[in-house]
């Protein structure tokens, strides 16, 4: 049980709340207040000159199935031996002591989404995990948040380059397309024989899980707008590097968008526009953003800088934050847990000596479920 008392919270909802009091019990924010009662029993941290935010988030990682330093044997994140694989699951292959757990937590990220990677066109399901602990089972807050796809470039080259269907990007889209009708039958015909695969794929079909979709150019995130409307599901874009030039048509679809890991190279054809103005022009056009590293293509420890180059590009503060804590949140369908300080949510929260958009700026102490991780 925990009050910290007349700190600046920034509350993740673009509010902003001067010397107010936060109290923590049994892992939940029990109030915030101007002024409220302190039981005696709780321990009281002096908050002034302090700001509190939300525990960071980032909504698309692979996060232990894409171990760093190790090689081949941490490679864990695409089940390559066919171009669809819905029947995988990420939660199989993570492993919660890989170092960058350890380096989310110190950079004040609390809550990731671990997902398979991009060499198929549909890849398997994904997860939303706090990071601490060693036990995923119990690390876990939506153990299926999303089935993995992926259009353009990397279904292409990877199974293209073996003289296997995808080729082109007709070829992924085709390939995605077979699926889902599958998935459609499979859920809709009572008899047909079991089958792993069509099981995860139906939870789509059904509205029960959003298609994630991997798509950096504006071709490729009409293709995915298309489908979405060819067999009615929920769709998020993952990455979005092209945006910015189609913003509008993609507000009138109402999804939701991650957008980076834009501190990357413009290793291949379809970074060659990416940019940092994209989340503005984004956000401007009434889209829910968020930002990604895309750990470990970029390491997670740089979420929070990415998010202080959207602030150079138009984004303000608060929008800012936003991108990495509420907005993630509803991205990954938790926010009815994380994302914000608000009462009866988590206590994930992390304690700064000052504006934590200067790179300056110490991250003092990083709270988990209230309990002091980092």
């Amino acid at each position: 049980m925990i009050a910290i008392t007349g700190s600046t919270i920034w509350n993740g909802k673009e509010e902003v709340l001067e010397g107010h009091t936060i109290l923590m019990k049994d892992g939940k924010i029990e109030g915030i207040a101007k002024d409220i009662t302190i039981p005696p029993t709780y321990q009281t941290i002096n908050g002034k000159g302090l700001v509190i935010t939300p525990g960071l988030i980032d909504v698309h990682t692979h996060l232990g199935v894409s171990e760093e330093g190790v090689g081949k044997e941490g490679a864990d994140f695409n089940e390559t031996s066919n171009p669809t694989t819905p029947e995988v699951r990420a939660i199989d292959g993570i492993n919660p002591r890989e170092y960058g757990f350890q380096v989310a937590r110190e950079s004040g990220i609390t809550t990731v989404q671990v997902m398979p990677g991009s060499a198929n066109v549909i890849g398997g399901e994904m997860s939303v995990l706090k990071t601490t602990g060693t036990i995923i089972d119990e690390m876990v807050i939506r153990s299926t948040s999303g089935m993995k796809a992926a259009t353009g470039e990397n279904p292409k080259i990877f199974h293209g380059s073996k003289g296997k269907m995808p080729t082109t990007r007709m070829g992924v889209a085709a390939t995605l397309r077979q699926k889902l009708f599958e998935a459609k039958y499979y859920s809709n015909n009572s008899n047909a024989s079991f089958d792993l695969g069509m099981e995860q794929l139906a939870k789509v079909t059904k509205k029960e899980i959003p298609l994630r979709v991997h798509a950096h150019r504006a071709d490729d995130i009409l293709t995915v707008l298309r489908l979405k409307r060819e067999f009615d599901i929920d769709v998020t874009i993952e990455h979005c590097t092209e945006g910015h030039f189609i913003a509008d048509y993609i507000a009138a679809h109402n999804v939701m968008v991650s957008v980076g890991p834009t501190m990357s190279t413009r290793s291949k054809v379809e970074l060659k526009d990416k940019d940092w103005t994209t989340i503005k022009t984004l956000t401007d056009a009434g889209i829910s953003c968020s930002i990604t590293t895309d750990h470990p293509v970029v390491g997670i420890e740089y979420l929070l800088t990415s998010a202080v180059h959207a602030i150079k590009n138009g984004l303000t503060e608060q929008q800012a934050l936003k991108t990495i804590t509420s907005n993630a949140a509803k991205h990954l369908g938790v926010d009815n847990r994380v994302g914000s300080l608000e009462a009866g949510k988590d206590a994930d929260f992390l304690l700064w000596d000052g504006n934590p958009f200067d790179l300056q700026t110490k991250l003092l102490e990083v709270y988990i479920d209230g309990l002091k991780v980092s």
